[in-house]
């Protein structure tokens, strides 16, 4: 059977065209005969691509693949189940659950679901290494940035002191330069080391405290145009935390919504909703937790720059000219010390930052 083109296929395989799960079918020597378009989107590669190409072409251990086949061929199976990671040259490997039906004629037909929950847990298992390094990278470019600013600004105050009279008030405005220069640079590193050296205040936290609180300073600043909107579950309980460090970290976050939303504001119709729920079973850096607190932020605005999305925690990485790039680091930071995480899904017209924090 030869099928060069989508139309051919779509006369035998109409059916398999419209699922969104990816769909291969194998013939008795190993080799795709057709590929839905799911798969090809998958695969990143066409149909006609794809045809007669064996399954150890298409992934370096295809023969795990080959192996299903064989082993759904040999016993009859009506199917076949199993979980693989696929690995694919200078691409993401593919952690997949995989579903084998054996046909007549000795093709196989095999349903590759994207395994959502390896790839969470791949995706936290990266993110908390990163911010590790993140850490380690802020404490050791602060404490060689701080030393040698002390000294440029003693030695500016120093030069200040002896300049000839005839000259100060012309070249005292260049003294003072280097001064504002290191105490804005001073202020930027002791905001970077805070997180780190601040002890962790523990007490009973209600997060519907913590949001009331960050909601009425963002509205003493942002009074028109903006509504922020209230979707609590009353029924959450309380937990030990620091609620300094929490109530930050939400501000932050809800602070960066209404910059963003700074065209919405102006229009008068700019939102950010704050939501809370109780997520049940939810893994949180690798350990398991029964009740977890599930606070959203949720924002109209025009979403964040595909170029920077998946940076958005570095520190020093902005999306707003004039932005410090330290906000969303703080956040991340302090929620982990709760031993919790932050993740983010942006578009544009809704942006959703998620708050995770196990509960008692």
């Amino acid at each position: 059977m030869n099928l060069p083109d989508r139309a051919i296929a779509e006369g035998r395989f109409a059916g398999l065209e419209l699922l969104a799960s990816s769909v291969l079918l194998i013939d008795a020597g190993d080799r795709v005969r057709y590929a839905n378009p799911a798969a090809e989107n998958m695969l990143d590669a066409s149909l006609k691509s794809l045809s007669c190409r064996t399954l150890k072409s298409l992934f370096s251990n295809g023969e795990e693949l080959a192996a299903l086949c064989e082993q759904t061929r040999a016993h009859q199976y009506s199917d076949l189940r199993q979980d693989l990671a696929l690995d694919r040259p200078g691409r993401e490997t593919l952690h997949v659950h995989s579903i084998a039906s054996s046909l007549e004629g000795g093709e196989v037909l095999i349903e590759l679901r994207e395994n959502v929950q390896q790839l969470k847990l791949d995706r936290e298992e990266r993110f908390l290494d990163q911010s590790q390094a993140n850490k380690e990278l802020i404490r050791n470019l602060a404490h060689e940035i701080k030393n040698p600013l002390g000294g440029i600004r003693g030695a500016a105050q120093l030069l200040e002191l002896e300049l000839p009279p005839l000259h100060v008030s012309q070249l005292k405005e260049y003294t003072q330069v280097i001064i504002k220069e290191a105490d804005r640079l001073q202020t930027l590193v002791d905001r970077l080391l805070a997180p780190h050296r601040k002890p962790h205040i523990v007490g009973d936290v209600n997060i519907h405290e913590v949001c009331e609180r960050v909601r009425s300073l963002v509205l003493a600043e942002f009074p028109n145009g903006l509504a922020i909107r209230r979707d609590y579950d009353a029924s959450i309980p309380e937990f030990r935390g620091d609620k300094e460090q929490l109530i930050q970290a939400v501000l932050n976050i809800v602070h960066n919504a209404a910059q963003a939303l700074a065209s919405r504001i102006a229009a008068g119709d700019a939102e950010i909703v704050l939501r809370t729920r109780v997520a049940r079973q939810v893994t949180l850096a690798k350990v398991r937790y029964g009740l977890a607190l599930d606070l959203h932020i949720i924002d109209n605005g025009p979403g964040i720059a595909p170029e920077i999305r998946d940076r958005i925690f570095y520190p020093l990485v902005s999306g707003r000219d004039g932005g410090s790039g330290l906000g969303l680091t703080l956040a991340q930071t302090f929620v982990q010390q709760h031993l919790g995480m932050i993740e983010c899904e942006s578009r544009p017209g809704l942006t959703d930052f998620r708050i995770l924090l196990p509960l008692p």
